[in-house]
């Protein structure tokens, strides 16, 4: 029986947690033993669940983050226990999702990983691994990581993983390039949900390695159009992050509201109390929710979905709202191009709030309907979790001869 053995931050909740989460029930259905292991916030799992670390390993990264910079250099004991772990397993494939977040000691596990010459398929949901600090450049227009000299100074600093004193962005990005690269060419094999994320690795330093492009899939069983029991007295314009801030495009819709009529009311799912607090009247702010039905539901009664994100790597929203029949209004930006079709949305210039306004108008005038079968179609065509989760099966076997 063969045996795969996923790291990730967390497991069976957000984006990453969920993939990492149903592509171990996938492969466990054609007959693998499944193992996630993970650093924090445990939840029940189809597969066999490893922590990673305790509160305390958290606490001292987060303090070595804030003070030194030097994400993803400490937690040494907790790692050093993980490795200890797969000598027990004896995985035949690992596959690493998200290894920042405060759990785990790359150094550690690059220097393991390449002495024991097991295969690694790595997805990339972001691109910390090829910067010096960030896990998004886009916002800010920087492209130092491109050149040969690496990041030397970060404007995102402050931002996550946010440091509030020392600096130590050219050290961070040198030790990526030489611990990330000491694994063989024919050991890695990176994973991209996105064409344009693998055109980004590309121009880093892990260009040589082999790159393949699966983008996310959805349980098209679950993100489906849901009867409307609720008559919506007014058009509503959605929008869900599980953060909100700046770059998620928050106040992108704040200038939106100001523009749209008493027909329109905007909700956001995802927004914490405080920013609730401060939203005007014609936005309802609604806290984050796991429940995958309810944001269906969702889906399903909005006459649009606004993506106001500037950086994706994919842009997983997008295919949750067209899979429940809901055309997407859009930025023309990093990978969300690549998640809707001009059947199913309308692009917009990035940050061109007045054109997104009357994109809203044009979807209203066309009716819901319109676009809802294309929506659907499109999703069931092109991301449905099944046919995706076949492919890292496929790839895993072929890692494995």
């Amino acid at each position: 029986m063969y045996k795969l053995l996923q790291i990730n931050t967390i497991i069976n909740s957000g984006s990453t947690g969920h993939i990492a989460e149903s592509l171990g029930e996938f492969v466990i259905a054609d007959g693998w033993e499944s193992y996630i292991a993970y650093g924090r916030n445990p939840r029940e799992s189809a597969s066999h669940s490893i922590k990673i670390g305790n509160k305390f390993d958290i606490f001292w990264h987060v303090f070595v983050t804030r003070v030194f910079d030097l994400h993803g250099l400490a937690s040494l004991g907790a790692t050093k226990k993980l490795i200890r772990k797969i000598e027990t397993i004896k995985p035949d494939v690992i596959h690493l999702h998200n290894i920042h977040g405060y759990y785990l000691n790359y150094k550690i596990l690059f220097n393991y990983l390449a002495i024991k010459g097991i295969p690694i398929v790595w997805t990339m949901h972001d691109c910390w691994a090829i910067t010096g600090h960030c896990p998004h450049y886009t916002f800010v227009k920087c492209k130092e990581w491109q050149f040969k000299e690496g990041c030397r100074t970060c404007p995102q600093k402050k931002r996550y993983p946010s440091c509030i004193l020392f600096s130590n962005v050219a050290y961070n990005f040198r030790n990526k390039r030489k611990y990330f690269n000491l694994l063989a060419e024919n050991q890695l094999t990176i994973v991209t949900p996105s064409k344009w994320l693998s055109d980004e690795m590309g121009k880093s330093f892990l260009k040589h390695y082999s790159r393949k492009v699966i983008y996310n899939g959805i349980n098209i069983d679950v993100f489906k159009p849901y009867p409307i029991t609720q008559i919506n007295e007014k058009n509503i314009i959605l929008g869900v992050a599980s953060v909100w801030n700046e770059e998620k495009g928050l106040n992108d819709f704040l200038e939106l509201s100001k523009l749209i009529d008493d027909e329109y009311e905007i909700v956001l799912i995802g927004v914490e109390d405080k920013i609730i607090k401060e939203l005007p009247e014609n936005i309802k702010g609604i806290k984050r929710t796991e429940s995958k039905e309810e944001l269906a539901q969702w889906y399903s009664r909005s006459l649009c979905y606004f993506n106001a994100s500037v950086e994706e790597t994919f842009g997983m929203t997008c295919i949750e709202a067209q899979a429940c029949g809901t055309p997407v209004v859009a930025y023309n930006s990093t990978a969300i191009p690549e998640t809707f079709s001009e059947n199913t949305g309308i692009m917009v210039e990035t940050r061109n709030i007045k054109k997104v306004y009357e994109a809203i108008k044009t979807i209203e005038i066309n009716g819901k309907k319109f676009y809802s079968d294309s929506c659907r179609n499109f999703v069931v065509s092109n991301f449905n979790e099944k046919n995706k989760f076949q492919q890292y099966i496929e790839l895993y076997k072929e890692l494995t001869k």
